[in-house]
């Protein structure tokens, strides 16, 4: 039985994101902490780029998932914060290609004062499941 993503009648449609994840039993879920565009010296990518640093974060997010032998197909939810007034547009819009989905996950986003990242813009979280 696979993940069940809903968009019900009486909510906005949108191609970005669903409202319900049904998620079967058996299941394994991956629960990925949150990701800054950090590359693997530790080093800030893309310093004061929104666009740059949401497409390392989700680089990121995408290698902490393989290392669960998941990919982004099958992230559930997704949450992302955002330092208060970057371009949110510019954000999301270096994203929105890898996550456009059919059947797109749960969106949480949130503007934040800061991250614990020093110069960190955006991070991404993600849960995922794997149906056996």
């Amino acid at each position: 039985m696979p993940i069940e993503r809903i968009r019900p009648e009486g909510l906005v449609h949108s191609p970005a994101f669903s409202y319900v994840a049904v998620v079967p039993a058996g299941a394994t879920t991956i629960y990925v902490g949150g990701q800054n565009s950090v590359a693997a010296d530790g080093s800030l990518v893309g310093e004061g780029d929104v666009a740059a640093q949401s497409t390392r974060a989700l680089e990121n997010v995408k290698i902490a998932l393989a290392a669960a032998g998941a990919t982004i197909e099958d992230v559930v939810q997704w949450t992302v914060l955002f330092v208060d007034g970057v371009d949110l547009s510019a954000a999301y819009g270096a994203i929105a290609t890898e996550l456009a989905s059919d059947e797109p996950a749960l969106v949480t986003g949130a503007r934040v004062a800061g991250l614990g990242v020093a110069g960190a813009l955006v991070e991404i979280a993600a849960v995922a499941a794997l149906v056996p």
